[in-house]
């Protein structure tokens, strides 16, 4: 999927996402990776089609890295998932599809676990470490319509909706930023899997959802009538398209057999986007977005925070070295600030 960005007054070039990884080259043979007698390795995963797909694509690419490797995923069950039903914003905000798989790595029962890196806390236990972040899918969020509807597939700077259209979302961040844009729409709380989520919207029970554009993909549903928003009209959730593998701290070998499906660029604009969350004291159902890339040695990022009412949307634009995403944060955590980003805070929290 190609694609054109424009960040603030910087645009960015031409870029492709990609999903199964068929053209995966290993950047080093594990023949040659002095990994003692490790040949066999147990991934946590959820149990959703989205999760198992995700940690599906790490096990192909590390297969594909280190043949003879013996692979098992084992499925564990998370707040979240036990919750299928229920609001997010009721169950709180921290480590709801997360804190499960830490809890099997730090007891052993697993060896690595794969995250959605938006749904992992920006603080995690100091025993674990995340080892690996593979290439990122398409971050976008896409505006999704009934089946059978004609769609041109392009990049939407605004939303092709009727007045007063219902649009399901269970984001608090996605609704305030559309409402800010279209106060006449309506919103309504949609949980469940992607398939849950399809079927309800074909039924008429919307006039359309916003999802994640990579779990469309990942799930092999990029054909559904999907329109991807651009950032600058619903930036996406801090880390959204990254997946984060995680191991303990105190198994360096594990952070060398993974190390072969670490993307630099990635790691740096997943790290500037959710860096930003933490200064901010922000969890993730704050109503922030945030979208950083690497293009001609430089990181840009753009961040926007709305209220939780969408009614007023404050904007920052950060640059600086991918080596120290960091310090791109606390530039735009500083001018967030500037703008009046703890009031908006303690909105949503109090």
């Amino acid at each position: 999927m190609a694609c054109r960005w424009a960040l603030g007054s910087a645009s960015l070039a031409s870029v492709s996402f990609h999903g199964l990884p068929p053209s995966f080259t290993p950047r080093t043979p594990w023949s040659i990776l002095p990994l003692g007698n490790m040949n066999s390795l147990i991934i946590g995963t959820r149990g959703s089609a989205l999760a198992l797909a995700q940690t599906r694509w790490v096990a192909s690419a590390l297969r594909k890295a280190h043949p003879g490797l013996n692979i098992e995923e084992r499925v564990i069950r998370t707040t979240g998932d036990a919750a299928a039903d229920a609001p997010l914003a009721s169950l709180g905000s921290v480590g709801l599809f997360t804190s499960e798989l830490e809890r099997a790595l730090l007891d052993g029962d697993v060896d690595i676990a794969v995250h959605s890196m938006k749904d992992l806390p920006t603080e995690s236990p100091a025993e674990l470490a995340v080892v690996a972040v593979p290439q990122r899918e398409d971050p976008r969020d896409a505006l999704v319509l009934p089946e059978g509807q004609n769609v041109d597939p392009q990049e939407l700077q605004e939303l092709p909706l009727p007045p007063g259209a219902v649009v399901a979302t269970c984001s608090l961040r996605r609704r305030a930023q559309l409402a800010a844009g279209r106060p006449d729409l309506s919103f309504a709380e949609i949980r469940g899997n992607v398939d849950t989520r399809l079927r309800k919207l074909d039924s008429g029970q919307f006039s359309a959802c916003v999802l994640a554009s990579a779990g469309l993909i990942r799930l092999g549903l990029a054909d559904r009538a999907a329109l991807p928003l651009a950032p600058a009209l619903c930036t996406p959730a801090p880390g959204q398209g990254a997946l984060a593998v995680q191991a303990r701290a105190d198994r360096p070998e594990l952070a060398q057999l993974v190390s072969v499906i670490h993307h630099a660029d990635t790691w740096a604009a997943s790290t500037a986007e959710r860096a930003v969350l933490r200064l901010l004291g922000g969890g993730c159902q704050v109503p922030m977005g945030a979208f950083a890339r690497v293009d001609g040695g430089r990181l840009a990022m753009i961040v926007r925070l709305a209220d939780p009412f969408g009614r007023q949307v404050i904007r920052v634009d950060a640059e600086g070295d991918p080596r120290d995403p960091e310090a791109v944060a606390r530039v735009a955590a500083a001018a967030l600030r500037q703008q009046g980003a703890d009031r908006f805070l303690e909105a949503h929290t109090g």
